[in-house]
């Protein structure tokens, strides 16, 4: 029996989630969540083999939930949901350590089968398109952001002001500055707007709203 931990804000997702793993005899939910800390503490207590999380939860990103887990365990099998399927988002979820990557609009029989997959081969990316986008990155030019870039982009893009982003990631606000000024170099802006603007275009980010 493979046992998998749900980790998403909207009840009605986790619970559509929980009905499509009951239907397979070889998986039981043992639990679910609503944020990054109730996730990780779940986990630590409940031991799950696969962790099914969404990218963007209420106190943080699932991508941090991936990169704490996959720190500590090889073993264990990640699937990232988002209702972004961008590539970004996508090589960002490869790069946090994620066995395996799905779109919230695909079928709940994709997450099962991804969860099956990550069960077995948590170390093995897998994602429909992964090829595609493979491609679209080498052809595209498209600037490489680290990851802690990544995280301040968007942040960035929920509007959060050069003091909540040092905040929200631990970081001094001069590193936070520091931080914000590569992405602006990378991207070729001279101001947030541009920015994201930019990052929009290039499929970075899906959105950005207003800064705080």
């Amino acid at each position: 029996m493979t046992t998998v931990l749900l980790i998403d804000d909207h009840e009605l997702i986790r619970q559509g989630l929980a009905g499509a793993f009951a239907q397979d005899e070889r998986f039981e939910v043992v639990g679910q969540a609503g944020s990054v800390a109730d996730g990780l503490a779940q986990v630590a207590r409940l031991q799950p083999d696969v962790v099914v999380t969404d990218v963007r939860l209420p106190d943080g990103s699932g991508l941090d939930v991936v990169r704490t887990l996959r720190k500590d365990d090889k073993q264990i099998g990640l699937v990232v949901l988002t209702m972004y399927a961008g590539d970004e988002q996508l090589f960002a979820a490869m790069d946090a350590g994620a066995s395996a990557f799905v779109g919230k609009d695909a079928p709940t029989s994709t997450v099962v089968s991804a969860a099956k997959q990550a069960s077995v081969a948590p170390l093995t990316f897998t994602c429909t398109g992964l090829a595609e986008a493979m491609m679209r990155r080498m052809r595209s030019g498209a600037p490489r952001l680290t990851d802690r870039e990544r995280q301040v982009l968007d942040l960035l893009a929920e509007g959060l002001g050069v003091s909540q982003i040092a905040a929200k990631l631990y970081l001094s606000e001069s590193t936070a500055k520091s931080h914000i000024g590569r992405i602006y170099d990378k991207l070729g802006a001279a101001n947030r707007a541009q920015a994201l603007v930019t990052a929009m275009r290039m499929g970075l980010i899906a959105d950005a709203t207003p800064p705080r």
